[in-house]
């Protein structure tokens, strides 16, 4: 496994696809790719990543950007959580679909694997097409390893 691409939008499932990732990392020698996606608002609060709030640009505004010194804050906890690891990390930052950017990453780099956090998508989600995790399930060209969180298996 040589190149893992692994989403992260500054939530809490994406600190757990995180930690899963540098695990495989670590086991395979994988170069990891990280693809931190600004993704438009939710409908719903998200507890943050290394208790931080999570990044997102206002749906209403889809040129607006967001918060610049908050994404960084991420970064920055990210190339520290890697770094600690000893794993060799890379970003690939963006501002779009989640699931899109994700697989279009992948590809770039011929990924052999997307590592992707998941939670239970709320109502409204579901009716605009489901979760990230599910739709980058459907349009990967490679092995997905979808990663649940503690609440989600008891």
């Amino acid at each position: 496994m040589k190149a893992i691409v692994v989403g992260y939008d500054g939530t809490r499932p994406a600190e757990r696809a995180l930690t899963r990732t540098a695990e495989l990392a670590r086991a395979f020698g994988s170069q990891v790719i990280i693809v931190d996606v600004a993704a438009p608002e939710l409908l719903q609060a998200m507890p943050g990543a290394f208790g931080l709030m999570p990044y997102y640009y206002p749906a209403a505004q889809p040129e607006a950007q967001p918060d610049e010194a908050l994404w960084q804050q991420h970064r920055s906890r990210v190339q520290a959580f890697f770094a600690e690891a000893d794993i060799a990390a890379e970003f690939a930052g963006v501002v779009g679909q989640p699931a899109e950017e994700i697989v279009d990453v992948a590809e770039r780099h011929k990924a052999d694997l997307i590592v992707v956090g998941t939670r239970e998508p709320g109502f409204i989600e579901r009716l605009l097409g489901g979760s990230v995790s599910q739709n980058v399930a459907r349009r990967a060209h490679c092995d997905v390893l979808i990663v649940h969180g503690p609440e989600e298996n008891d």
